[in-house]
């Protein structure tokens, strides 16, 4: 058998660690396992409650405003009330903590934690192109490493269809291979001389060294597998590559961009895990019959024009959702739906963003293979433990874990 070059072994604190080979795509264990995928998206502005939580719960229950519009997909999602994270407070910080479920985002000494998609590409992700995609509208995503780094965000559709598709030239598919090689060695480097330091270190110090070693072995693991793919061609798509719309206010034409994108990255088994923070904005969106500030509006403070405006701009997020499921619904992949092999979860990290309450988060989740058509709803005063459905997605995707964040077992109901 042909040994791996030094750049498929990880060194560091005295380990060599070799990584898994990157033909494990076509290894009879990964062809046997199913395909599971996750997609989660946050609404940083919330979701107005009485438009997306139904009264009744269980499978009989009346579609409020939100949920007409999904009506189609009734039986490929479940929505979920009366859960939340707990320990998890901060108003708009909480997003932070939207996949981590770490508590206290908004305190002085925060440190993160690994994200639900982190944690699935770090065991499935060497079995696509790209482990995970972290995408937003603008500004900070929803990813977080193991050493509780926020994962950069890709906010352009352009940008993300060239990532995922276009090779380049050649010049410039050789100046990436250098990159990543120069980044390599620079590595080598860097942890060959915090191992010396290590031996004078003592205590909180050590500490924080050995978290810097687990960032360096994550930043490798992902040089050396963005090195091997990059030996391998792109998949070929028939779209066109994407213009960015560059009124950020037309926020119905910019979601659709990027769902389209996030489409194509599933379709083409590019990657299995995104994440999509839709961030909102301090300015008037461009929708018919909305002439106030969105972020305003989440602050509505019950008055009925306020909701009345806002119920417009949340029915445009929903009418992109629903697009987004329905390309998913119209994709086969071995006889089946794109949708029943992808978890997509959709929410908000803020209750009531009038305000800035993180419980009761209004959570629905769809497609995956679950048996879903149904309201699970829990109690609004003691709420549920939201890491426990974590819990349930990672399991469906094939991990053994009973655990995630402050999560103890899977979702009660959640079939």
């Amino acid at each position: 058998m042909t040994q791996p070059n030094r750049r498929t072994i990880l060194r560091g604190c005295g380990v060599a660690l070799a990584l898994p080979f990157f033909e494990s795509t076509t290894s009879a264990a990964a062809a046997k396992r199913p395909r599971r995928r996750i997609v989660a998206i946050d609404v940083g502005l919330g979701l107005h409650a009485p438009n997306m939580i139904p009264q009744q719960s269980g499978r009989d229950y009346q579609l409020p405003t939100y949920l007409k519009l999904l009506a189609e997909f009734r039986d490929h999602f479940t929505v979920i009330s009366g859960v939340s994270h707990p320990e998890v407070g901060g108003g708009h910080s909480s997003y932070k903590s939207y996949l981590t479920c770490a508590p206290h985002p908004n305190s002085a000494g925060f440190r993160n934690t690994i994200s639900l998609d982190q944690l699935a590409a770090a065991q499935f992700g060497s079995e696509t192109r790209f482990a995970s995609l972290s995408l937003s509208s603008s500004g900070p995503g929803l990813s977080w490493s193991r050493s509780g780094v926020e994962i950069p965000t890709l906010t352009r559709p352009s940008f993300v269809f060239r990532k995922l598709f276009l090779a380049g030239k050649a010049d410039e598919q050789a100046r990436q291979m250098q990159r990543l090689q120069d980044g390599q060695s620079v590595l080598d480097v860097v942890m060959d001389k915090t191992k010396r330091l290590q031996r004078n270190l003592t205590g909180r110090d050590r500490e924080k060294l050995d978290q810097y070693f687990e960032a360096v072995r994550e930043a490798e693991l992902r040089l050396a597998k963005a090195e091997a793919w990059e030996q391998k061609p792109k998949p070929h798509v028939d779209a066109k590559p994407p213009r960015d719309e560059p009124d950020s206010k037309r926020i119905v034409e910019c979601m659709r961009l990027m769902y389209d994108v996030m489409h194509l990255a599933l379709e083409t088994d590019s990657t299995r895990f995104l994440t999509y923070n839709i961030s909102g904005m301090n300015a008037v969106p461009v929708i018919p019959g909305v002439d106030a500030d969105y972020h305003n509006l989440s602050h509505h403070g019950k008055d009925p024009d306020k909701i009345a405006q806002l119920t417009l701009v949340e029915s445009a997020l929903i009418q992109e959702l629903r697009g987004f499921l329905k390309k998913l619904q119209e994709s086969t992949e071995e006889e089946a739906s794109l949708l029943d092999s992808t978890m997509v979860l959709f929410g908000s990290n803020l209750g009531n963003a009038s305000s800035h309450d993180t419980k009761n988060m209004p959570m629905l989740l769809a497609g995956g293979g679950f048996r879903h058509g149904q309201h699970l709803a829990f109690d609004r005063d003691n709420n549920y433990p939201l890491p426990n459905l974590f819990v349930s997605m990672l399991q469906r995707l094939g991990m053994e874990t009973d655990t995630f964040g402050t999560g103890s077992g899977t979702m009660t109901g959640l079939e």
